[in-house]
């Protein structure tokens, strides 16, 4: 009985050992591998817990896509709207800078100088003629252009300022001379010589001149041309140094005159642009001195009102 006992324990050691070995127990021993399933499909909770993070790349796109949408097109569109405005901004000098309402005329640089016979030939090559046949005095005197009308070229060089005057007028009389002479047939110069410095001003100054021509007396055969200054009033009188040449072909006369620029004490230079008006007086009363009528290039010239003057352009 005693080694029965002792046996029972060696029996039961064998017994475990044997069902160690044993096959089925074998498949039971490898169940405890569901818990790496379990995890496996814990990972897989995880991984698509995880997902929800993934939507935020969303916002993260479109906070990345506002700033670069909205701010991106407003500073073109600031950029842009300055250019657009600076055409304006040269809009103040604009009161200086176009010309009057009236006739622009170009003085032609006259290399070599005209000769001063009277002959046009030269002046049509190289200059153009500009009318002078508004009435602007003596409308009840005026018949017709052949009773007065007008027509110029202008020049210039360092020395000069060069005018080429042909007038139609079916009667030359001249009787007058020094500052009477405009009652006469005569020719005027209106310059403005600081035309951008008192653009505006409707008065006379110190800068602005008027030039009166008388071609002869009592005919242009008999020559003894004059030329006499009435404004400014502090050289008023008869400048030195005017030269005047012209010739009378039946109903038409033509005259050339060189004036140096000393007379109006500038410089002359090209591009430069002075207040300008051609006008022509006629008187067809032999036995008076009187002013009958006047015709200009001017359409509105006054002689106290610059504004109304054209202007020249020195080319």
């Amino acid at each position: 009985m005693k080694r029965l006992r002792l046996l029972i324990p060696v029996f039961a050691l064998l017994a475990v050992m044997l069902a160690c070995n044993f096959p089925s127990f074998g498949r039971q021993a490898q169940t405890p591998t569901l818990p790496p399933l379990e995890q496996t499909l814990a990972a897989l909770y995880q991984t698509a817990s995880a997902i929800p993070p993934t939507p935020t790349f969303p916002p993260v796109a479109t906070a990345t896509s506002a700033p670069q949408v909205s701010p991106t097109p407003l500073p073109p569109t600031a950029t842009v709207v300055p250019p657009t405005a600076v055409p304006p901004t040269p809009a103040p000098p604009t009161p200086t800078s176009p010309p009057r309402r009236s006739v622009v005329s170009n003085a032609t640089f006259m290399s070599p100088a005209p000769t001063l016979d009277g002959d046009w030939s030269e002046w049509k090559k190289v200059a153009k003629e500009y009318p002078a046949t508004n009435v602007v005095f003596g409308k009840s005197e005026w018949q017709n252009e052949d009773d007065l009308a007008g027509s110029y070229y202008v020049g210039w060089d360092n020395t000069y300022l060069y005018l080429a005057v042909k007038v139609r007028d079916d009667r030359y009389v001249q009787t007058s001379s020094g500052e009477m002479l405009y009652k006469g047939d005569s020719i005027e110069l209106l310059l403005d010589t600081d035309l951008l410095g008192d653009f505006s001003s409707d008065r006379l100054n110190g800068d602005d001149f008027q030039l009166g021509f008388a071609l002869g007396r009592p005919e242009i055969a008999s020559g003894n041309p004059e030329t006499y200054v009435w404004y400014p009033s502090s050289k008023s009188g008869a400048p030195s140094g005017v030269k005047i040449a012209a010739r009378y072909e039946g109903a038409i006369y033509r005259a050339e005159i060189a004036i140096p620029w000393t007379v109006f004490g500038i410089t002359p230079s090209r591009g430069m642009r002075l207040g300008f008006a051609l006008s022509v007086s006629d008187n067809d009363l032999p036995g008076n001195a009187v002013q009958q009528s006047m015709v200009s290039s001017a359409p509105r010239r006054a002689l106290t009102d610059p504004t109304t003057w054209g202007e020249v352009v020195l080319k």
